[in-house]
């Protein structure tokens, strides 16, 4: 459910930005060369173990690659850009992020033990509302 800058549920304004995001992704896929390689949005966990998540992130994208396709990681690039201590930048990459997955074409979830934090809750939310594919792929332990 999207909701307003005040965490209040606004169905009618959710329904819009679908819109809006659905028709932009059927005019990306339009442009020339945007479908010769499928992109993956690889959702994992970030927060705890930063340091462990980012790598395991980092391999997710390595496999999502030598399956042949392009990985979207955006926990691998806006941590670096915004800090995720202020609030209003945390938001702000989160919303970065979840502009990225709606124009990827599947939403790949790295889990270790099935674990699924809430930024990956959130991620899926949005996949199924944009009616993105999602695949679950358990990962060993690092």
């Amino acid at each position: 459910m999207y909701k307003n800058q005040s965490g209040y549920p606004d169905p009618t304004a959710g329904a819009a930005i679908g819109k809006v995001i659905r028709a932009e992704r059927r005019k990306h896929k339009k442009r020339a060369g945007y479908q010769k390689i499928k992109k993956i949005y690889v959702a994992s966990k970030y927060a705890g173990d930063v340091d462990v998540n980012t790598n395991a992130a980092i391999d997710y994208c390595r496999y999502v690659i030598d399956q042949g396709f392009m990985p979207v990681a955006s926990h691998l690039l806006y941590p670096q850009i915004l800090d995720d201590n202020l609030p209003h930048e945390r938001q702000l990459g989160l919303k970065f992020g979840l502009a990225l997955l709606a124009i990827c074409d599947e939403v790949w979830l790295f889990t270790v033990g099935g674990e699924i934090s809430s930024g990956m809750e959130r991620e899926i939310e949005v996949a199924k509302r944009l009616g993105i594919p999602l695949r679950k792929l358990e990962m060993g332990e690092r």
